[in-house]
């Protein structure tokens, strides 16, 4: 069972405590005795599951099996998901730079304040440890996600994966790219039409997005790089990105994608009659692929 015992108050206001009741103790004391009694300065961590699925497992290895398929055959495996969306503006942001003056932001976040918006889509190459982010200045929808996918393509994966027969993306199973719309496997199709490349998805089941490869080996580095700066402009937002790298060789290139997309947008009326995308006969519902029609 963990340790669920705890001190809110700061070693002063513990030797203030004490004070009142008749006793003298310096804080080196207090800190001493709660390191001795295994009281230590810990965050919460977000590590209970809220939820499960009975496939959960059954997923997991499938995607791990895949993976590997992709990577022996020497076709690209990706990982896709969309960062937070930000306000562009004079507004607060986590984290602190050397300066030589004080940075000064509004003391409020109204979005009524913004000069726009900025999303950033990204893409993780999980064999060529690379990192792509398409900045959008619209909307978060499945054909904002299947646009960047295409511009992907066309500026990364063909040059690096010429003789690629498939392409595997792994993503979560909510947002733009849920799992359970149809618009999104509609506008997969188109895209991978355009490609002439057979598209295949992987999704995580609920609950387990942080296993999603981009969470944990590209996203924090993006988050790290653009920490504290003030996000005035989106081409200050794609130069911030741009710098991502790390010790290991971790790179990243930056697209601005500034095209209006429009929400609410339903699939065509005979799409699931005729929807060409095949599933998978193994949990049909998180694998499934669109192949390339003339």
């Amino acid at each position: 069972m963990p340790n669920n015992r705890f001190n809110p108050l700061p070693p002063r206001e513990i030797v203030s405590e004490l004070l009142k009741k008749g006793y003298s103790v310096s804080r080196n004391i207090v800190r001493y005795l709660l390191k001795k009694h295994e009281y230590v300065k810990r965050k919460a961590q977000k590590n209970i599951t809220m939820g499960g699925h009975p496939d959960r497992n059954a997923q997991f290895e499938n995607i791990t099996q895949l993976k590997q398929d992709y990577l022996d055959a020497g076709n690209p495996v990706i990982s896709m998901d969309t960062k937070k969306k930000e306000l562009l503006g004079t507004f607060y942001r986590n984290g602190s730079l050397y300066t030589q003056a004080a940075i000064q932001t509004n003391d409020h976040d109204f979005p009524s304040s913004a000069t726009g918006s900025v999303i950033p889509h990204g893409f993780y190459d999980l064999k060529r440890n690379t990192g792509y982010i398409t900045l959008g200045t619209s909307h978060d929808t499945s054909k904002f996600a299947c646009d960047s996918l295409f511009q992907w393509w066309v500026n990364e994966g063909i040059i690096h994966y010429p003789k690629a027969k498939s392409l595997l993306i792994l993503c979560d199973g909510g947002g733009s790219n849920s799992s359970r719309h149809y618009i999104f496997k509609e506008d997969l199709q188109k895209t991978a039409n355009a490609l002439g490349l057979e598209i295949r998805i992987a999704h995580y089941p609920p609950y387990t997005s942080k296993y999603n490869p981009i969470e944990h080996r590209f996203f924090p580095h993006v988050t790290r790089a653009c920490e504290g700066v003030v996000f005035d402009s989106v081409e200050t937002v794609k130069t911030l990105i741009s710098r991502t790298s790390t010790s290991k060789g971790l790179t990243t290139i930056v697209h601005i994608l500034d095209k209006i997309y429009e929400t609410g947008r339903k699939y065509a009326a005979d799409f699931k009659e005729i929807m060409p995308i095949v599933f998978d006969t193994h949990l049909p519902k998180w694998n499934y692929h669109a192949i390339p029609q003339e």
